[in-house]
């Protein structure tokens, strides 16, 4: 399985069943990804302009609640979260899904704001990949996401949704979270592929490129 980052909290997963797009921004949000073509499946994990681009791959089909669904042999589960820390009184809601492909669960937190409840690490259950927002403001932070990450326990994690050189002023660079995480040395990569038998042993971190 093959995970690209177009930036913000935008991926492209590839497997053999088929291909999905992650949270595609919307032009007002400052990143423009195009039209997306061959794409299966659109997943949308809230309503704002840097998550929710109903346009961005024609003729996909497009999963934006919870649920479990089956789309072109892509098993797909979506839970409730929230976008804040208050019970979504402050930011509403949020989706976190959950992919298979190749046999690997990939679990998009969206713009989670807070540490998934007992019953919600239940509810998502085992997770190989784990695609996590670190930039604070708006979302869990770099110490929270190392948090959630313990709570987990994938065997890969990807940071996303944090500050790039230039961006968004409202949020914090991934310094932290490489630091909450142990993780030095680290080099971009423009994309990772995953099979069942390459993932890692202990959780490891992989930063991507973005691909904008």
């Amino acid at each position: 399985m093959e995970i690209t980052w177009f930036g913000i909290s935008c991926f492209r997963l590839k497997g053999r069943e088929g291909v999905v797009l992650m949270d595609p921004p919307e032009k007002a949000s400052g990143l423009s990804i195009g039209k997306q073509q061959n794409i299966d499946l659109v997943t949308i994990s809230h309503a704002h302009p840097g998550h929710g681009n109903r346009e961005a791959a024609p003729g996909a089909t497009i999963l934006d609640s919870p649920g479990e669904f089956e789309v072109s042999s892509i098993l797909v589960g979506g839970i409730r979260t929230c976008h804040d820390n208050k019970r979504g009184e402050e930011r509403g809601k949020n989706v976190a899904f959950t992919v298979e492909l190749e046999g690997i669960r990939v679990c998009h937190l969206g713009d989670i704001g807070h540490i998934p409840t007992a019953d919600e690490v239940e509810e998502l259950g085992q997770i190989h990949v784990l695609l996590v927002p670190v930039g604070g403001g708006t979302t869990v932070d770099g110490a929270q996401a190392a948090a959630i990450v313990a709570l987990l326990e994938p065997r890969a994690v990807i940071p996303m949704h944090y500050r790039l050189q230039g961006g968004r002023e409202d949020l914090a660079p991934i310094d932290r979270f490489l630091k909450e995480m142990g993780a030095t040395n680290i080099q971009p990569q423009p994309k990772v592929n995953y099979s069942r038998s390459s993932l890692p042993a202990e959780p490891h971190v992989e930063v991507l490129e973005p691909r904008f």
